[in-house]
């Protein structure tokens, strides 16, 4: 990179009002207009003697850009924060987005177009995450997609997949109060 001057404490996106600080994440352009925006979080903005501004980022990357690609339980708005730097021009930025911690994201009522989150930190070279393991739910044992609705028993506090206890989501919802099948026979067994 060229001489730099002293860090910046903020860029207004070109054509826009929005401006990004260090700490922002940002959707930045690709070069396969076909692809969706890259998404990066912000470290820090520079300017050259010409006044052109870099931004240094650290990349997220989608499931499917990951060693083990999509699995069922991503979410469609899941990223991974990697361990790869890069510097950009500040003009690839197209715009700003959250991207949420997991347990922060999964309580939204209304998650936006600009909405992510994130539960992974990703190591590019080894293809490995950390964690190395999350939490696992229902019968089929799978980590929770917040794409797919949950409902938690009352009795064991485990989550179930509707589908997974032949149920349908119209079931579901006529339901005031859940028992998973195991908590319903122990009910069950109980009276008897």
């Amino acid at each position: 990179m060229a001489k730099t001057e002293p860090d910046l404490d903020s860029y207004t996106i070109r054509g826009t009002n929005e401006v990004v600080r260090p700490g922002d994440c940002v959707l930045m352009r690709t070069s396969d207009s076909r692809k969706p925006p890259s998404v990066a979080l912000v470290e820090n903005l520079e300017a050259d003697h010409r006044n052109n501004v870099k931004v240094r980022v650290r990349w997220y990357y989608r499931p499917e850009e990951s060693l083990g690609g999509r699995r069922p339980f991503h979410g469609r708005k899941e990223l991974f924060l990697s361990d790869q730097y890069d510097v950009q021009s500040a003009d690839t930025i197209r715009g700003k987005c959250i991207v949420h911690p997991f347990k922060n994201y999964v309580k939204r009522e209304n998650v936006g177009a600009e909405d992510y989150f994130c539960r992974f930190w990703y190591h590019a070279l080894t293809g490995g995450f950390t964690p190395d393991r999350v939490a696992v739910y229902c019968k089929c044992e799978m980590p929770n997609n917040p794409d797919v609705l949950m409902v938690r028993c009352e009795g064991c506090k485990d989550r179930f997949h509707p589908s997974c206890i032949g149920m349908t989501i119209e079931d579901i919802n006529k339901l005031e109060h859940f028992l998973c099948p195991n908590c319903l026979s122990n009910n069950d067994a109980k009276r008897s």
